[in-house]
């Protein structure tokens, strides 16, 4: 049950956090357990807002105040609060905590030391505390967005996302940042000490929410797709702050709109919401700010643009000419000359974020970009009669465009990102989409990008190209896999095969983009590309005046419906192959060009609107033929004018969707052993043919002696560890088979984007060879690490993530390979990931 309050004003002296800040007001709620109603009256002695409850909850939506409805919110209106209680929860000794009357009375008897984890079923923006008049204990509490208490990267307020509580009265707060709110699926009381029985009462999360209401909507006949549609929606409601669009719930230094993420969120935010003035007011925000990064200044002109599209807002657009022009005159004098890009995302192959931010990949795909947001932007000029400028960026588009032709193999230059980027210009030749199809967007691995907000622009094109069925399978292994996973909401970063080494909400891997956020509005993108690609529903004319409906069912889906909403009224459609139904709603002030019932495969006989047969194959009855035609799958109806329109076909014969055929994933290297037993007496199974040891502590050299078909192996990013172990076996011997130090190569968490470190081992040959790394906890911190490979040129992935844990005791990851690689270790739990050798053996 979910009970609101407004935010209210606390006397100053009361707020004291750790960081001695003084707050003149916070956000407070009181949950009690119960059925859901709205609420009447005074909670506690702080009064309610105003949302009110509609409906019951969408089952397939992870947020808990989906089905209420705030008046007329704005832009401007202040966050406001809720409670929820966990619907789960865990104790680490049964004796220590009486939890049997807990749900029933909201009482936990505490007993002895120990600790639970609450969970509270989503992941969510708030705070944790509860009640208690006789706690004389000491006590921690934490809170995470997976199932261990979180920790993040230097810079946060707190990178250890547990800390003892502020007392305030009887109420006990985690207090973790100035803004008290985090990203919160789970939260944990630790007893520490134990002198008497204490009592923790009403234990809850205070989560904070944008007054936001659902103006649209989306379903389909695969559940995935629609719970994918409003998580997606809901992570981005998570994100909407007081004044502009945010970025990260985990506090962890970077709490701010970045211009690019804004792009992906507030295409999202339009479609789910219709939060028009909002999406506004952050534009104004960002439109200064690129964060130093060249494609963010684009893509805040594609935000313009979009925002434009969807609400006609005509002066808007001319109020920011000035502003769009420089960036897009700078992007062109940037053309061809390798700018510094800073960032184009955390994909190996786009150069792991800030790592490698210029490399040729990235500069092709920011190359496309421009082209797009000129070509674009110069359509929308055109709209609002600026003809100067449209012919100025038209006219940049397409003679960049062609200089790419001109090149020799341009394509063939082209990996999946750039080759995305390109097909999104909208000018390339259905012949060049099918080379750049068959070259990046057939492999199951390597059409999925490490990061989801640059998956959005590969569905694109996937879309652009025509192949809906690729897409949906690709959305389904990308924001399907993070869902099956356990996630709520939609992550920084995903690996599909992080599912086979990860249980149900664990600890990610930490990684380029520094401490995994599993709330990151940036992946939302989904949402937009759902509702205009598979529902259909796209613009044309400015603000919907005129606009489209073809629904794209790939070779699955039977049935889509749902809604869009405009500044004119909402734009509601539904269609169902299997019962030949559909319905349409067009407000006032708009026209549909074309509605397009999907056939699915099945030959149409009649078409009936409303009861009354107006078409048939081989004729029409009270309705020219010219306005309904029978082409590409789809019964085309043209010109509709505002009103609802319930369709009936009937068909000649039925056609029975296809189920889903998903290609396999195609690793090059599938076979991994995992070695406990070896642990530092290395010579007589490995390193035969050559090895890299990280062991001498006297001179703080790396022991390497490399094969003749290894040119070189280079370690970037990583820090070394060295120290004395005398006599443990653990530690890999010297080539006389003498323990003489410890050595490590380690990442240098908890340093803000070096929580991973590279190694790129150069090969001459083409032949296989075995390779083997040897991992050392020697602390016993209870280290975790990940790791993945890649072809060293051509960066694509070329195995499933491997997970190495428990190797206090020394483990080797052994695997067979051929050609240059490049490994990559993270960190995911422990104070970092630490590699102690590398060996080099025949083949087996």
């Amino acid at each position: 049950m979910i009970y609101f309050t407004r935010e209210f004003t606390l006397c100053a002296h009361i707020v004291k956090a750790n960081f001695n800040i003084k707050p003149s007001s916070i956000l407070l709620l009181i949950l009690c357990l119960g059925c859901w109603k709205s609420v009447q009256g005074q909670i506690n002695g702080y009064p309610p807002v105003s949302a009110i409850k509609k409906g019951r909850l969408n089952p397939l939506s992870p947020d808990p105040v989906m089905n209420y409805t705030w008046a007329n919110p704005k832009a401007s209106d202040d966050l406001e609060s809720y409670q929820l209680k966990p619907v789960s929860w865990v104790v680490s000794k049964t004796a220590s905590f009486n939890m049997t009357d807990y749900k029933k009375n909201d009482v936990i008897v505490v007993n002895g030391k120990g600790d639970i984890r609450f969970d509270f079923g989503r992941t969510n923006a708030g705070w944790l505390e509860f009640e208690a008049d006789d706690l004389k204990d000491s006590i921690a509490m934490s809170i995470s967005e997976y199932n261990q208490p979180a920790i993040v990267n230097n810079g946060a307020v707190h990178r250890f996302k547990t800390l003892a509580p502020v007392k305030h009265g009887q109420t006990y707060r985690l207090e973790l940042n100035p803004e008290l709110y985090e990203g919160v699926r789970f939260g944990w009381i630790h007893v520490l000490s134990h002198q008497q029985r204490w009592h923790i009462k009403n234990l809850r999360l205070v989560c904070q929410v944008k007054p936001t209401n659902y103006q649209g909507s989306f379903s389909c006949s695969d559940p995935e797709l629609t719970r994918i549609w409003y998580t997606g929606a809901y992570t981005v409601k998570l994100n909407l702050l007081k004044n502009y669009f945010g970025a990260i719930l985990i506090e962890r230094q970077d709490r701010f709109s970045w211009t690019g993420d804004a792009y992906v969120a507030q295409a999202a935010s339009m479609v789910a919401f219709g939060n028009y003035d909002f999406v506004k007011t952050n534009i104004d925000y960002t439109s200064k700010l690129d964060n130093g990064i060249a494609s963010y200044a684009l893509y805040w002109v594609l935000s313009l643009i979009d925002y434009v599209n969807y609400t006609g807002d005509v002066e808007f657009a001319k109020k920011y000419i000035d502003n769009a022009c420089k960036k897009l005159d700078r992007a062109y004098e940037h053309f061809g000359k390798a700018p510094n890009l800073e960032f184009f995302g955390w994909d190996e192959r786009l150069g792991a974020g800030f790592e490698n931010a210029n490399i040729t990949e990235s500069q092709y795909a920011y190359s496309m970009v421009s082209i797009r947001t000129w070509l674009e932007y110069g359509r929308l000029m055109k709209q609002i009669g600026r003809l100067d400028l449209a012919t100025k960026y038209i006219d940049y588009a397409i003679q960049k465009i062609a200089e790419e032709r001109n090149k020799n193999n341009w394509q063939s230059n082209y990996g999946l990102h750039a080759s995305a980027d390109a097909v999104n210009t909208g000018l390339t030749t259905s012949v060049e989409n099918g080379v750049f199809y068959k070259s990046n967007f057939t492999d199951r691995v390597n059409r999925v990008s490490y990061s989801p907000f640059n998956e959005y622009f590969i569905i694109g094109a996937m879309a652009k190209m025509q192949k809906y069925t690729d897409a949906v399978s690709a959305i389904k292994d990308v924001w399907g896999g993070q869902l099956k996973y356990g996630g709520t909401t939609f992550f920084e970063v995903y690996r599909p095969s992080w599912n086979a080494i990860l249980g149900k909400n664990d600890a990610v891997p930490n990684n380029q983009c520094t401490y995994t956020s599993l709330t990151h509005p940036w992946s939302a993108g989904v949402v937009k590309w759902l509702s205009e690609e598979i529902l259909g529903i796209k613009p044309l004319d400015l603000g919907f005046k005129t606009f489209e409906i073809v629904p794209h069912l790939a070779d699955t889906i039977n049935a889509v419906s749902g809604s869009t909403p405009t500044l004119k009224g909402t734009i509601s459609a539904s269609f169902n192959v299997k019962s030949g139904r559909a319905t349409v709603t067009i407000p006032d002030g708009t026209m549909a060009t074309r509605v397009a019932i999907p056939l699915g495969g099945n030959s149409v006989k009649s078409l009936y609107l409303n009861g009354r047969l107006i078409w048939e194959g081989k004729g029409s009855n009270n309705r020219s033929q010219n306005d309904i035609k029978v082409n590409d799958g789809y019964l085309n109806i043209m010109g509709l004018a505002p009103g609802k329109y319930e369709y009936k076909m009937v068909y000649n014969s039925f056609v029975k969707r296809k189920p889903m055929v998903n290609l396999p994933w195609n690793y090059a290297i599938n076979a991994f052993k995992q070695d406990s037993l070896t642990a530092g007496k290395w010579r007589d199974k490995y390193g035969r043919e050559g090895f890299t040891l990280f062991n001498s502590v006297e001179s703080g050299k790396t022991l390497q002696k490399l094969p003749a078909y290894v040119s070189s192996v280079v370690l970037r990013n990583e820090a070394k560890v060295h120290t004395n172990l005398p006599g443990d076996d653990r530690v890999l011997t010297d080539t006389m088979g003498f323990v003489g130090g410890f050595g490590a190569a380690v990442t240098q968490d908890p340093i803000p984007l070096l929580e991973t470190m590279t190694m790129d081992i150069q090969v001459k040959d083409d032949k296989v060879h075995q390779l083997a790394l040897y991992f050392l906890d020697w602390d016993k911190s209870g280290r975790r690490s990940e790791l993945e490979i890649f072809d060293a040129k051509t960066l694509k992935l070329l195995a499933p993530v491997q997970m190495v844990k428990q190797y206090q005791a020394g483990k080797y990851l052994v695997f067979n390979y051929s050609g240059s690689i490049r490994i990559r270790i993270n960190q995911v739990r422990g104070p970092n990931a630490a590699l102690s050798g590398v060996f080099f053996d025949k083949f087996k």
